[in-house]
């Protein structure tokens, strides 16, 4: 899809906006932000933020005066301010911002409550059961407010219960690998699911939060490649085969079926990064480094990125003509 800025320069280009004229334009298309825009987005920045400091703000209250406040004081506080976060969702309108700041801040209020029972009745919870426990009991909430900011956080409560699970019991002695396969695995079908659900509901066709999805399936299978590079014993023996297919269905999906340049870049990085390992692993082979080896590996490096930037620069032309 071409942008409004490509559009006008392409017709400026063409002589059909002068150019004496081109500020005009640029203000009647609507691309630099009016003063409305600005006060929109002061508006629910500061509510964002204002939101936030009141839930967290209760957390550090609790915790600075945990010696002088009794059980009593310290749930009463918590469900207070919980309760009047579903209070204010449910009197605003619930597609509103002011519903969904609401809401977002009693998602955050309910993790506060759980480690606050945690610590008053010890109960021995591992940490990955309380953030296990935190996502599903407000699954029903994120499955209404139909908000992307929300399953992204639920989404990552999940992932913070994959890591803590993993490193509390080590599988194996496999390490770190469990743990990052784990969060391939959870991203992955996410980003699919997300992909997919985007083109049925429009609420889910932000571009932000695939991004992150990307980054959080993309990051791991890269780092298991390039354990596996170092020490074979570190990842499984197939993370490689994994991270060409994983290679493949991003460059198809992205490349194809829905143009992103982020995505593709993203892709261009982390290939950029295991070759450069893969190199290095065999110029060296556990022996020192020498001057050689560093200088075939620095033009190695800088002939990667000037051929990654000359296919994106040719693929943004592509995408926006």
């Amino acid at each position: 899809m071409t942008s409004i800025r490509r559009q006008l320069v392409a017709l400026v280009e063409r002589g059909a906006i002068p150019p004496e004229q081109m500020a005009t334009a640029v203000r009647l298309s609507g691309l630099h932000p009016s003063g409305r825009d600005w006060y929109v987005f002061v508006d629910r920045l500061l509510l964002w933020l204002g939101s936030l400091a009141l839930a967290f703000g209760v957390l550090f209250l609790v915790a600075w005066n945990w010696a002088g406040m009794g059980r009593l004081p310290r749930f009463g506080l918590v469900e207070a301010a919980l309760v009047l976060a579903i209070a204010v969702y449910w009197v605003a309108d619930g597609r509103s911002v002011v519903a969904r700041v609401a809401l977002t801040a009693a998602v955050l209020l309910v993790g506060v409550l759980l480690a606050l029972v945690g610590q008053v009745y010890h109960s021995g919870a591992d940490p990955w059961q309380l953030f296990f426990t935190w996502a599903l009991l407000v699954l029903p909430w994120v499955l209404v407010a139909r908000f992307d900011v929300l399953w992204v956080l639920w989404l990552g409560l999940l992932d913070l219960a994959v890591l803590r699970f993993f490193h509390e019991f080590r599988f194996s002695g496999g390490g770190d690998a469990p743990a990052q396969w784990g969060l391939v695995l959870l991203n992955g079908l996410a980003l699919v699911l997300w992909e997919l659900a985007a083109r049925r509901w429009q609420w889910l066709s932000a571009r932000w939060p695939r991004c992150l999805l990307a980054l959080g399936s993309g990051g791991p299978i890269t780092l298991l490649v390039m354990l596996f590079i170092i020490d074979e014993g570190a990842a499984s023996w197939w993370s490689p085969v994994v991270y060409l297919l994983w290679l493949v269905g991003l460059y198809a999906t992205y490349r194809y079926w829905r143009p992103d340049l982020f995505m593709l870049a993203g892709g261009c990085l982390s290939l950029m990064l295991v070759v450069t390992l893969f190199v290095a692993r065999l110029l060296w082979n556990d022996a020192d480094a020498d001057a050689g080896g560093l200088l075939i590996l620095a033009l190695l490096v800088l002939a990667q990125g000037a051929a990654t930037v000359f296919w994106l620069k040719r693929l943004h032309r592509e995408m926006t003509s």
